[in-house]
């Protein structure tokens, strides 16, 4: 019998969703003791169904159907909770080890209806260097303990064993207790606030509601978003630089995108086989659900409005939309175990960036330009004490230039985190932190410009050693419909000082003598459109903030500047339109996509555009 949704039920229980997951991630930012979880926030909560389907849509999360596979869901007990990190036993819901996640069972009246769960990036969980992310690793077995899924708690009773074997693996073991402790807890308190909405709704109600919530994002996707895109196949593809352990050539990643009237389909027929190095990802179980997840919104660029696209959440909804075919085992995206998946965001991310190419060549440009928002930066040594300290953070980057504004300036891939604060970084670490800004010049340029990455300066007090887990330090962020590509990432050791060195990606213990100065300049996102058509009292605005200097302001936007009386900068609107007309007559025809100087370099091809037919 079908079950009538009440409207206004309807709405409690969705806010209800939506207020515990925020709860219970704002449960383990108070309580926690790492720094990446507490400081740095990369973490998020999720809440599904029984059916083990994601019912809020704030952000990503891992999944549940490793744990009702190995724990048949008639046999899970009140007071239960379960724990896994292992990559490859994940159902592709955990990229790399640090990523560990708790998961507890909701039940009513005996059975089990729903699951709170928590995952996030943990300091260390042992391997071979701190922090668990081996940049020249080979081996999954070189990047930390790996555990399947297994009962942390059984009946409430906790698995002191266990409990004592994964801490005694963490270079950091109060932090990684501290940080169990604080998960179990938000989750079991999310789960009560789950059930409650059980005892006073009733189970039949409750249901309803989860399922109506879902089929409103599968039709509001497919009405709103899918129609946008003519029926037809485009096909896209992009590569990561670099594995740790061959030398830098391009990883490829090629997608194939049909358009239906019911879906997408989704061919990677044509990626690259798995790397050496880290930089696989186990993605391609459970039918790919983790990846339909983690790449849909991306289509929110195709709404009409920005308002209506913050309003669209990506939950479960989202899967019968989308129907991914992967290769055979042995590529980037289906590794054999046991190959090292690390650094795996060098793949899912770049996922991100060619399902927007895909949908530009769709769509004839309406969409952002490309974007690379997360790496791994950090320090490790011995503080005064003679202690052991990990300063590690994620650092963003500016995303892409839009069709309808300028690409957003050092924003986060994982929703709400953050870099670390100064004040903290230099309380904890024997470090100085000398300057946070923006990197000027980093953002592509175009008629709207790529957002800024950042620009970090960091001196060492003490002997260490430097870390860093990144890609596109030698491919850049793609600009689109002519505009142009944003900076790689680089890190500069010394920077204007005798021993200047630039730095590769991948790094896992870089020596640094006390005194040294560490320049960190994240990617800019590439620009949208004809730089020549951006309007010139915005390129003044950006050279007097900072943003863009005068030389770029001048050869990349054919902008005149004057200098104001009161230090601002302003357009020569008559010296403008000439340079803008002899850069047009001088320039040939502006390709599509920018893939600027790096792809050249590693590529071999004359021309920054590549169009994958």
């Amino acid at each position: 019998m079908t079950v009538s949704v009440d409207p206004i039920v309807l709405q409690i229980v969705e806010g209800t969703l939506a207020s515990t997951e925020a709860e219970v991630e704002a449960a383990i930012e108070r309580t926690s003791r790492s720094p990446m979880i507490r400081e740095a926030r990369d973490f998020r909560g999720g809440i599904h169904d029984r059916h083990c389907r994601k019912l809020t849509g704030r952000s990503y999360s891992a999944l549940v159907q490793p744990i009702v596979r190995d724990f048949p869901i008639d046999t899970i007990q009140p007071g239960d909770v379960f724990f896994h990190n292992d990559v490859y036993q994940s159902e592709g819901g955990i990229g790399h080890l640090p990523d560990l996640c708790v998961t507890v069972p909701v039940h009513h009246q005996g059975e089990v209806v729903a699951f709170v769960q928590a995952f996030g990036h943990h300091d260390d969980i042992g391997g071979c260097v701190p922090g668990s992310m081996p940049s020249h690793g080979t081996s999954y077995y070189q990047e930390g303990l790996i555990v399947p899924p297994v009962k942390l708690y059984s009946r409430g009773v906790p698995n002191e064993d266990l409990i004592r074997v994964m801490v005694r693996n963490s270079r950091l073991p109060d932090s990684l207790r501290g940080d169990l402790d604080a998960e179990v807890a938000a989750c079991r308190m999310g789960a009560e606030r789950i059930a409650e909405l059980f005892r006073r709704y009733g189970r039949e109600q409750v249901e309803a509601c989860f399922e109506a919530i879902l089929q409103r994002t599968t039709e509001t996707f497919k009405r709103e978003l899918l129609s946008k895109i003519p029926d037809g196949t485009y096909v896209w593809e992009d590569y990561a630089e670099h594995d740790g352990v061959d030398p830098p050539r391009l990883h490829t990643q090629r997608m194939t995108l049909t358009k239906t009237p019911d879906k997408l389909i989704i061919d990677f027929t044509g990626t690259s086989p798995q790397a050496k190095g880290p930089i696989n990802h186990a993605g391609n179980y459970a039918d790919g659900v983790f990846l339909k997840k983690w790449i849909a919104p991306i289509l929110r660029n195709l709404a009409d409005t920005p308002e209506r696209m913050a309003e669209l959440d990506v939950n479960e909804g989202v899967v019968p939309l989308i129907e991914l075919r992967f290769p055979p085992p042995g590529t980037l995206l289906t590794p054999i175990f046991p190959a090292p998946v690390n650094a795996r965001t060098f793949v899912i991310l770049r996922l991100l960036g060619i399902l927007a190419g895909v949908l530009a060549k769709a769509t004839g440009g309406q969409m952002p330009a490309d974007q690379e928002t997360i790496r791994y930066t950090g320090f490790h040594g011995t503080d005064v004490d003679g202690q052991p300290y990990l300063m590690r953070e994620v650092l963003g980057g500016g995303s892409g230039g839009r069709p309808w504004a300028d690409g957003s300036d050092t924003i986060h891939i994982v929703p709400d985190s953050k870099n670390l604060p100064v004040e903290f970084t230099e309380t904890r670490f024997p470090l100085r932190v000398e300057t946070l800004a923006l990197a000027p010049d980093s953002g592509g340029a175009g008629k709207r410009r790529g957002g800024l990455g950042y620009r970090k300066e960091i001196r060492v007090l003490r002997d260490c050693s430097f870390l860093s887990v990144a890609d596109r330090s030698i491919l850049s962020c793609w600009g689109l419909k002519g505009g142009r590509a944003g900076a790689p990432f680089r890190v500069t050791v010394d920077p204007g000082g005798p021993d200047e060195r630039v730095l590769e990606g991948l790094v896992d213990d870089f020596p640094l003598k006390a005194g040294t100065l560490v320049r960190i300049d994240t990617t800019g996102g590439g620009g949208w459109g004809d730089p020549l058509e951006r309007e010139p009292d915005l390129v003044a605005l950006d050279v007097t903030q900072g943003k863009v200097s005068e030389r770029a302001a001048h050869d990349d936007y054919g902008v005149v500047l004057r200098r104001c009386t009161n230090g601002d900068f302003a357009p020569d609107l008559a010296a403008t339109e000439r340079l803008r007309a002899e850069l047009r007559a001088s320039r040939g025809p502006l390709p599509f996509f920018d893939r600027g100087p790096g792809y050249r370099l590693l590529s071999g091809r004359d021309s920054a555009e590549v169009d994958v037919v």
